[in-house]
């Protein structure tokens, strides 16, 4: 059952599943992932690559695979397929348009104890200014599924953050995801205040509902977000008085900011704070739980 091992497990036997049906589904890996990707490799060996420790030529050989047809899903611990690779995003599957998926574990601090090299605190920032990435940030492992569904569905370059392992299921089943489109969570028809949430904080956000912190807010999941998902913002917001963004970035152009730019018409009297990571999170080493209080979740 998804949720038993967070969403790295559901990410994939969802590929799997999806891969015995889409023959042009392939993953690549930068020499990691062992204990979690042999299923795939096992099950479908000539669509397997392990491209080494060169997370570079992984993304231009991704963006090739893609010319020819395939739908190539990119995976590796956060801050390596993003910031090493920076350019290669931009250049080879970003400007020509392709179905990369960029397959990102351990997003926030999941890999806390590693220490900053591995801390993923400034990637929505990074993916969020590319004209054609979607991101794709589940809260839990249901919606893991869920994107992963839509992204083969609907192939173009793609940024799925998932956490590392152990999250919980918040939903109960798959639910309907739809880029730059609220799901909510739980809550009334009638209330005026929300905490919109992307990725893992999710969980946290419903535990702050559970300790009473936010009296009568609704809670939406985003998932599916990025720079042309903007335009659906103002629409959702007009029948709050209140929305409390969150997210396991820092605060820094991360999705609080997005979510303010979408609204910077100045037409929404909504008034918009945000729950993010703090700047006392850098260079530290320590427990997600740890990380993440310290930083202000």
């Amino acid at each position: 059952m998804p949720g038993r091992k967070g969403m790295r497990d559901a990410f994939l036997n969802e590929l799997l599943a999806l891969a015995e049906v889409q023959p042009n589904v392939v993953l690549v890996v930068g020499d990691l992932g062992f204990g979690v990707v042999e299923p795939f490799a096992d099950r479908f060996p000539e669509r397997f690559f392990n491209a080494g420790v060169a997370e570079q030529n992984m993304m231009s050989l991704c963006a090739g695979l893609a010319s020819e047809g395939c739908h190539v899903f990119a995976y590796s611990i956060a801050n390596f397929p993003t910031f090493r690779c920076a350019e290669q995003i931009r250049n080879d599957v970003d400007y020509h348009n392709l179905p990369v998926t960029i397959v990102s574990v351990g997003g926030g601090v999941a890999y806390g104890n590693l220490g900053y090299s591995h801390h993923a605190l400034q990637d929505y920032a990074l993916m969020r200014v590319l004209p054609n990435m979607l991101i794709a940030a589940p809260g839990d492992p249901w919606e893991t599924r869920a994107c992963l569904r839509y992204l083969i569905d609907n192939p173009g370059p793609s940024y799925l953050r998932l956490g590392k392992s152990g999250e919980a299921s918040v939903h109960s089943h798959v639910p309907e995801v739809s880029p730059g489109q609220w799901l909510k969570v739980q809550g009334q028809p009638e209330s005026t205040s929300a905490i919109v949430t992307t990725g893992a904080t999710l969980a946290i956000a419903q535990a702050w509902l559970a300790r009473g912190e936010y009296p009568e807010h609704n809670l939406y999941s985003l998932p599916l977000w990025g720079m042309r998902q903007k335009q659906y913002q103002a629409a959702q917001v007009e029948q709050f008085q209140r929305v409390v963004t969150a997210e396991d970035h820092i605060a820094d152009a991360g999705f609080g900011s997005w979510f303010r730019e979408a609204l910077h018409d100045g037409r929404s009297s909504c008034e918009v704070s945000s729950r993010a990571l703090s700047a006392e999170v850098f260079g530290k080493v320590g427990a997600q739980s740890t990380l993440n209080a310290l930083g202000g979740l």
